[in-house]
């Protein structure tokens, strides 16, 4: 197994570097590393140096030495952002956990029409800060250096514009008769940006897809089934990443 991943706030440069504050207390007292072993600062931005445990003192101190010096891993391309339609209870962090897991570069929380879920005032704050908190534990849990952006909650016009901008615009909608492509098959950028857009329980509205649709987007399916909001975009993903020599 690659080594733990911790988050900095900047990438040390020098030898020796102490890991402390709540990373630290997690580094010492759950995950319990001993001198000898291996570990990975990063500042989930693609920067990241690697090094070795000198010492654990008390609860919340890791001293690391033979630090290998800053790295930097480049940005993916194509970048891949998910299109998130807000899910009911839970079921966002559990979507935001798994497609940070598989390798998605950017969600944007969408605030469709058919949500049941909508982030107003305080809530909207408080449901932001858990979908980036989850972003951050998952990108560490799956040891990633670059962490996804998970960017304010969009609306519909909002959504269309970024969609303009991409190299590949593309909505899940699994209506039968509606005449989407299977995305297995679409034609992939190599290069640039996809954005994918996935809708809410109840689908994405006419009203929306006429909106994407003057943005530029095309409907794709993933294949016979219909699955939930919150496993759409990890299949999605997953499928891109494969498509695109990503995971190659």
């Amino acid at each position: 197994m690659t080594a733990p991943v911790f988050v900095v706030d900047e990438v040390p440069d020098g030898p020796e570097y102490v890991l402390e504050g709540p990373e630290g207390r997690h580094a010492v007292s759950v995950k319990r590393l001993r001198p000898g072993e291996e570990i990975v600062l990063t500042d989930g931005r693609g920067r990241w140096t690697e090094g070795v445990v000198r010492a654990a003192e008390g609860k919340d101190r890791l001293v690391v030495s033979d630090l290998t010096g800053i790295q930097e891993e480049p940005a993916p391309t194509p970048r891949i952002t998910v299109v998130q339609a807000l899910p009911k209870g839970d079921r966002g962090e559990l979507a935001v956990e798994t497609m940070t897991e598989t390798g998605v570069d950017a969600i944007v929380p969408w605030s469709a029409s058919r949500c049941i879920t909508q982030w107003k005032g305080e809530r909207g704050v408080k449901a932001l800060g858990k979908w980036r908190a989850t972003a951050r534990e998952a990108g560490k849990q799956s040891r990633r250096v670059r962490f996804p952006e998970v960017a304010d909650a969009m609306t519909t016009r909002q959504v269309a514009a970024l969609l303009a901008e991409a190299d590949l615009a593309a909505v899940l909608h699994e209506e039968r008769d509606y005449g989407s492509e299977p995305l297995a098959t679409a034609e992939l950028p190599t290069t640039g940006e996809i954005v994918l857009v996935v809708g809410p329980e109840g689908g994405v509205s006419p009203e929306e897809l006429q909106v994407f649709a003057a943005a530029g987007a095309r409907t794709y399916r993933l294949g016979r089934t219909v699955l939930r909001t919150s496993t759409a975009g990890t299949a999605a993903v997953a499928l891109l990443l494969g498509r695109t020599g990503r995971w190659s």
